[in-house]
This record gives C-alpha cells, structure tokens and sequence, in this order.
C-alpha cells in the first residue's frame, strides 16, 4: 500500500467522504465534505468515483511527504498549492514522484481546499463513511508523522487524463441560497424583510458542527419541542443569534428552524471565514 506521511499538519485537515447518511436515527451525525461540489469535483478530474475519501484542508493547509507515486487533484479554496516549492494551480491533474512534497502557502480566497489521490484515501471505513468524526473515529485531524494510505499507482496510466472545466464560483458567492423553514411563517413581517434585505457576517465561533453569525435578531418566538434538524438548518437562538447548522451538525434541536440552506448553500457558506458578510437569497421555485 503506498503512502504519505505528514510533515505539518495544517490548521484542521480531515479525510471526508460524502457522509453517513442511514445512521441518523440513532443521533450520529451526517458528517463529509462541508463544499460536496469541491469535494465531488477533485475526484472527477481523476475519474475517481465521486464518493471516493479525499482530505478536506481548513485554511491553512498540511505540508506531506509521498513515499509513492502518486496522481493528485486540488478544487475548492486557493490556499497556494505547491509540489517541491514551485507553484501548481487548483482544477488540474498532476503526478508526483516518491520523496515529492506538497505543501500549501498563503490562502488567496475561500476556506477549504480538497485534496483527491487517484483510487481515493484508504482509511477505515465506519458506518458506511470514512469521514473523520470525534467519538466514530479513531482519528479526528491530522497530526504530525501521521501515514495516510492510498492505492499503488503506475505512471502508466498518465496518459489516461481527462480535462474537467470546473466552475467555482460559489467560492467567491456572497448570496447564501435558501429557503423557508419549519418556523419562519412565525417571524414578524419587519423581521422576514430584515433577513431579506441585510448582510450578515461570520462570526469568530464557526467550525464543521455550525457557522454563528455575528448580527443578531429581535426574537419574539418561543422555544420548539425538540424537532429534527439537517445540515443547512438555520436556528433563531433565544439571544437573537442565527446558528447555520454544518455537516457535522446534531440530529435534533429546540430552537425554531427559521430557514433551511439548499444544498449550493451549504457549499457556499463552507468556503467563508470570519469577517466574510453573506446575503440570504431564497430560492425561486417557479411560483
């Protein structure tokens, strides 16, 4: 089995796949790529299957040593991509020698970047999922010195290539596409209007589990009984705070369900960090 062993780690680096998704009733979460179109996207430029694991990097990416050949795929964030020091770009295929280090420099836009490795990451695979999760997994991020596992590739499958015109521009998006939720017929007219028409910044508390955004809302509603919530979930706490429930989100909730991210939302919203100001867009069903 070939290798790679991590010189650095990066901020918070995990391996993804698309989630466990029949497990729910017993509370364990979805997980997976937080930007599922990235994610799909690398391993489609290596005619991977599109649920194949991947590595999922946070904003500051891992520094890795392969002790194998490999063929590689990088989409979603610029983090500043680099084989050997010299520069390469995201959306592209390319081949990597043993002793080849890659490494990541400065974040030119977006947050996560992912890294696709022909025949996919060869993790554990719990749950139907190899996504890393605390408490299902035994890893939760990548430490230093740790060995990632892949399939033996021959260079001799290089002339296979296929180019794959990537559009990314949800990355730079600044409209999160929604809809209403179970409780947003509840709200006051000024304050459905105020969600409408403002712009709201991420604020420092986001991570995988939910994105908090800083501006705060007048809540009149009461506390739900405890009802189900899905990533995209957008809750309305008692303080006025809107909580973007993530891919690793809980599977239940008691604050009401205001709005609900389409799924190009929740791809959109992944690739934000604090400070960025996003928009609500509802989505047009035609009616």
């Amino acid at each position: 089995m070939a290798k790679i062993e991590v010189l650095r780690p990066g901020l918070f680096s995990t391996i993804q796949d698309l989630g466990r998704h029949n497990f729910r009733k017993y509370g364990v979460p979805i997980s997976g790529a937080m930007d599922m179109f990235s994610a799909k996207m690398a391993n489609l430029i290596l005619q991977n299957s599109e649920d194949y694991a991947v590595l999922e990097i946070t904003q500051m990416g891992p520094k890795l040593k392969f002790h194998s050949a490999a063929k590689i795929g990088i989409t979603g964030a610029n983090l500043s991509p680099k084989i050997n020091d010299e520069e390469i770009q995201n959306d592209q295929v390319y081949f990597l020698e043993e002793g080849d280090e890659l490494s990541f420099g400065k974040r030119v836009n977006g947050c996560r970047t992912y890294l696709s490795i022909s025949g996919g990451f060869k993790t554990e695979t719990i749950l139907e999922s190899k996504s890393w999760y605390e408490g299902i997994s035994e890893n939760i991020k990548l430490e230093k010195g740790m060995i990632l596992y892949f399939q033996d590739f021959e260079q001799k499958d290089a002339a296979t290539n296929a180019s794959v015109k990537i559009n990314s521009k949800h990355v730079f998006e600044t409209k999160i596409e929604l809809e209403e939720g179970p409780e947003f017929y509840k709200l006051s007219t000024s304050t459905k209007e105020e969600i409408k028409n403002r712009f709201f910044t991420i604020d420092k508390n986001n991570s995988r589990m939910a994105i908090q955004l800083t501006e705060k809302l007048k809540n009149e509603l009461l506390p739900i009984i405890t009802s189900p919530v899905v990533p995209g979930t957008v809750q309305l706490t008692p303080s006025g705070n809107l909580i973007v429930l993530m891919r690793d989100c809980q599977t239940t909730g008691g604050y009401p369900r205001i709005l609900q991210l389409t799924e190009n939302g929740i791809n959109t919203m992944s690739q934000k960090i604090m400070g960025d100001q996003v928009m609500f867009s509802f989505k047009d069903f035609g009616n």
